[in-house]
């Protein structure tokens, strides 16, 4: 029965983060409005979308520590965290561009999706780049607070070079995103979590966009926290640790705004801001959602000493997604476009990396014996 219960309530999560995250693109897409080439995609966007990303690591965090009373439990609230945030990059990094590809192709918007050379060899080696930092920094069985604050500013250096470098839309071009004719609707829209119409009158300003924005993270915040609690509860009913879970249904649950922000931009024809959010939601994940709950912690409680198994998964987790982060980048950068084999590959690999989780997670001999064999790899 746990199970039913557990997967229910991360089904219940999925839809409010999906909803919260209509609110916050409508706020996100007004004070990004001046930001060009990608840049939006990459940073506010990002940023945004990936909130789940940042809360449910702090969640897995301090619950584990918090409920259990025990600050060793860390190790298990660290390693739901990093399986999400990995998860979740993984997930962007394949479903994502896939979903692009046939929702274009699709609606008979173009043969296939064209995405500038310039924005994917920006944010694809700012990506690897980061996966190297995270391999190297957290290769011990100790976290300390100075894990996190590398990891952070790591996310603020390439944060400030995409600012430096982008080109300024004009004030001319800026559009209005929107426009409420549903205030009569208020008992509906709070029911329906249409955070919108709530907040902005006749036409959206700072004054209203910034509130709009707030919120729709604290409720994305709040749903986070349940979807920790039903991970835990569903790990348990499987037999297995809530780790594995959170790769894989806490990942794809987190990943919903990056998922429908992307596919919008693709369905508007901004294919960069389209890929650029699904990347640079990737490097916010490792650096900064990872980041900052693992400086916050350790800051609070001191270290965190990492058990045995933690280190095995994160040790596979961590290479598996450099692996087919450089995949994508291959995938995304040759070639004149993306178009249906690329996007039946991305899907491809996404499922034999589901089909592996699953294997480690029950113990099956051969997906133990290629978990070794990437921990020799890092060795």
């Amino acid at each position: 029965m746990d199970i039913f219960i557990g997967l229910f309530i991360i089904a219940v999560c999925c839809v409010v983060i999906w909803r919260a995250s209509d609110g916050f693109e409508t706020a996100s897409q007004y004070i990004g409005r001046k930001l060009s080439d990608g840049v939006r995609g990459a940073t506010i966007n990002a940023i945004g979308s990936s909130m789940p990303e940042l809360f449910t690591t702090l969640f897995f965090l301090f619950y584990y520590s918090v409920y259990y009373s025990k600050i060793s439990e860390a190790s298990n609230g660290f390693a739901g965290g990093i399986g999400t945030t990995a998860g979740s990059a993984i997930f962007n990094g394949m479903i994502i561009p896939a979903i692009v590809i046939f929702a274009v192709i699709g609606y008979g918007l173009a043969k296939n999706v064209k995405v500038g050379k310039k924005v994917i060899f920006r944010d694809g080696l700012s990506l690897i780049a980061a996966e190297l930092i995270l391999i190297l920094l957290i290769s011990g069985s100790t976290l300390y607070w100075w894990h996190g604050l590398i990891l952070m500013s790591t996310y603020g250096l390439y944060v400030t070079f995409m600012l430096r470098t982008m080109t300024e839309k004009e004030e001319s071009e800026v559009k209005v995103y929107y426009q409420n004719n549903q205030s009569s609707k208020r008992l509906t829209n709070i029911l329906t979590i249409n955070l919108a119409p709530l907040f902005i009158k006749e036409k959206i300003n700072t004054s209203n966009a910034w509130p709009l924005l707030i919120t729709s993270m604290l409720i994305i915040g709040l749903a986070c926290f349940f979807l920790v609690y039903s991970c835990e509860l569903t790990a348990t009913a499987l037999g297995i640790k809530t780790y594995f879970v959170a790769v894989i249904l806490a990942s794809a649950a987190t990943s919903v705004p990056d998922t429908i922000l992307s596919y919008k931009d693709a369905i508007n024809g901004e294919y960069d801001d389209a890929v650029a959010n699904a990347l640079g939601s990737n490097i916010f994940d490792v650096c900064f959602a990872l980041g900052l709950p693992l400086l916050i912690f350790t800051m609070a409680y001191g270290p965190i000493q990492m058990s045995p198994d933690t280190v095995d998964n994160i040790s596979e987790l961590r290479l598996i997604l450099l692996a087919l982060t450089i995949i994508a980048f291959l995938l995304y950068y040759f070639g004149e476009s993306l178009n249906r084999v690329k996007a039946f590959i991305f899907l491809a690999i996404y499922i034999l990396f589901v089909t592996y989780i699953y294997g480690r997670a029950y113990q099956q001999e051969w997906a133990v014996e290629m978990g070794q064999y990437l921990r020799d790899v890092l060795l």
